[in-house]
């Protein structure tokens, strides 16, 4: 591990005396995920300020609650009176609860974040900067049998090593307790066994590079002791059957949980590798590498096999067990769907109720993976007794987020494919659908598109819709993604230059066909098996003012969307007895498309000798109709608002006298 420190760099951040550094620092450590991990860690500076009464006060800047290290800003840190929490240490008992009441009482600004849990622990350290990590090498070895005798030689007694406890007014207590007669002086660090490593100094550089002195200590003894090369490798060659088990367990899953959720299969050679090591199902279930990722991925994986539903079936079984054997009265069960589970000699599925959270599961799985096999290396994978992960898994902090509930959006969980998506109304609906927590497969065959977006929530794949084994392709690539298809917004299309039909030549013909008609029903054709599984699934087509009100010149593309206004009523027939709505958007005149540059319109406007302006609104409402208003109507489409509708053809064009 390298120090990551660039003097130029934090001269920049410097400006700001307060927390300029501790800002710059925190973020270096956030950019190491062997570090911290989605939240994870804590860091603290202290300082002086002047309160209103122009005394000078003793403050602790410390992380606020769902801030992560990466990105933090100074108004991720919560301003909290030192003396306040050191005087809450000399208490003998806190709750949790109680604690958090007292540190938001502590707060010099009540608008700041809820200050970290460790808040107490790191006004207890005599030192001005404070980091706490939780890196992978160092909680690895201590999860191994004689784990603290290892770290004890590894670090001699410049590092303090203690035992396991309950984060929260717990750790802070021990730690006040183990260094009554410390000498901070000769201290480099403390290691918290199975859970992380702090080190601590008043200058913030020397803080931080201590921090990668002693984890790379650890690294290097694993290094030395031959751990870090047995890590499992195997290659996996997905088939046509695998996808669909995928989608199918992520309906099941969805049942399970109540609510729509999603899945992601990782084939990686590591995973296929870690998936296929012999006794796979027992050391995935002794648990996590620290206990705070349980939070995210319960305490112990779910083995799948050739019947991926008897798998989800088990581990709901084994779940409900540990809890009955773990709970006490007072608490009230979680969702009994696994967060992350090996599929045997195919890799690992990771599933959650959207995107964002998917990722922080993959993520975590990831360094579990590799740290699992660190350990057995050393001797064999010791995580804490279950019922230790139980506390952390029901901390009563958790269990009052669960009972306060969290609004879920509309398509939150629900994944939905949106083709022609890198400008115009495709463009527009991969927003919309956005806005309301879908994960969204955006298609287009421009190259643009696999960038087009920085969301976890977006995969932007390049695909010619003309081409069956491209979208074959895709298609894979979504279900491994997110698992599953619940909704296809087919709107790939293009208006071909105008051409009496008498002067039709047969390649623009065939291309608007294979375009504007042909493609739509590969692509419905692909999807039918995903959304056979999907929920409330949806299709809409996008068409054209043209298939009600066609004009002259435009034949081409005129009879392509009117060929998929009649492909979508026969869709609709055919497919409503499975559950599946296919509805049809008629839009006319969007003008924030590509198809209308401003030397078009203008010129269009003057053949009606009508301003530009006047041109857009030339409609029975007046109104000038754009790319977010077709969205709109998708996602109704799409949604619960069409939930008894199908079949139908709705145009949005502010009132055509033709159509109407």
């Amino acid at each position: 591990m390298q120090s990551l420190w660039n003097e130029s760099e934090a001269t920049g951040f410097a400006a700001d005396a307060q927390l300029g550094l501790r800002v710059y620092s925190s973020r270096l450590l956030g950019r190491n995920a062997d570090l911290v991990l989605h939240g994870g860690g804590n860091t603290s500076v202290k300082s002086t300020v002047t309160n209103v009464f122009g005394e000078p006060e003793e403050v602790l800047y410390v992380k606020g609650s769902g801030w992560d290290l990466q990105t933090i800003a100074a108004g991720g840190f919560a301003p909290v009176r030192l003396s306040y929490l050191q005087r809450l240490a000399d208490l003998p008992s806190l709750t949790d609860t109680e604690m958090m009441r007292e540190l938001r009482l502590a707060l010099l600004d009540p608008a700041a974040p809820t200050p970290s849990v460790e808040a107490i622990l790191h006004a207890l350290i005599p030192r001005r900067y404070v980091d706490h990590t939780h890196a992978d090498a160092v909680v690895a070895i201590s999860n191994t049998p004689g784990g603290e005798a290892k770290l004890r030689q590894l670090y001699g007694d410049t590092v303090l090593i203690l035992p396991y406890v309950m984060p929260g007014f717990i750790l802070a207590r021990q730690v006040y307790e183990a260094t009554r007669s410390a000498d901070w002086s000769r201290l480099r660090g403390i290691v918290l066994l199975h859970h992380g490593i702090i080190t601590f100094d008043d200058d913030c550089r020397a803080s931080y590079e201590r921090m990668i002195e002693l984890v790379s200590q650890a690294e290097d003894y694993l290094q030395q002791q031959g751990a870090m090369a047995i890590l499992a490798q195997a290659p996996y060659s997905a088939t046509a059957s695998d996808f669909a088990q995928l989608a199918t367990l992520r309906r099941a899953a969805s049942a399970m949980m109540g609510s729509p959720v999603q899945l992601r299969w990782d084939r990686s050679a590591e995973a296929v590798g870690y998936s296929a090591l012999p006794n796979i199902a027992e050391i995935a279930a002794r648990g996590p590498l620290t206990p705070d990722h349980s939070i995210h991925t319960k305490v112990f994986a779910a083995i799948f096999d050739e019947n991926p539903q008897a798998g989800l079936q088990r581990f709901q079984s084994d779940y409900q067990a540990y809890f009955q054997r773990h709970s006490s009265a007072h608490h009230t069960c979680l969702d009994t769907v696994p967060r992350f589970g090996v599929w045997k000699d195919k890799g690992m599925l990771y599933i959650a109720p959207d995107a964002k959270r998917l990722g922080v599961v993959a993520d975590i799985s990831a360094h579990t993976m590799k740290a699992i096999q660190w350990g057995e290396a050393l001797g064999g994978w010791t995580a804490l007794p279950h019922q230790d992960l139980f506390d952390i898994e029901y901390w009563e902090l958790e269990q009052a987020k669960l009972k306060r509930g969290q609004a879920r959006g509309e398509f939150e969980g629900r994944v939905v494919v949106v083709t022609g998506a890198v400008s115009g109304i495709g463009k527009a609906c991969v927003e919309s659908f956005l806005a309301k927590g879908a994960a969204v497969v955006a298609l287009d065959i421009n190259p643009q598109i696999s960038s087009a977006w920085k969301s976890a929530q977006v995969l932007g794949l390049v695909c010619d819709v003309t081409d069956a084994q491209q979208i074959t392709e895709v298609l894979q690539q979504a279900v491994a993604a997110f698992g599953g298809i619940d909704a296809l917004v087919s709107n790939a299309g293009n208006f071909p230059p105008s051409r009496q039909l008498q002067n039709m030549d047969e390649r623009t013909w065939e291309q608007s066909m294979s375009l504007n008609l042909g493609s739509h029903m590969k692509m419905l054709r692909a999807c039918i098996p995903f959304l056979e599984q999907g929920l409330d699934s949806s299709v809409v087509f996008i068409g054209s003012k043209n298939v009600p009100a066609p004009g002259p010149g435009v034949g081409a593309y005129s009879v392509a969307k009117a060929g998929l206004a009649q492909l979508a009523r026969v869709a609709a027939l055919e497919l409503g007895s499975k559950g599946i709505r296919v509805n049809t958007i008629h839009p006319n005149a969007v003008f924030d498309t590509g198809l209308w540059t401003d030397e078009v319109l203008a010129q269009r406007a003057s053949s009606y000798q009508l301003s530009v302006d006047e041109y857009k609104k030339n409609n029975v409402l007046g109104r000038s109709v754009g790319s977010k208003d077709v969205a709109r109507l998708a996602v109704l489409m799409a949604g619960e608002g069409f939930a008894c509708t199908t079949g139908a053809q709705v145009p949005v064009d502010g009132g055509n006298d033709r159509v109407i």
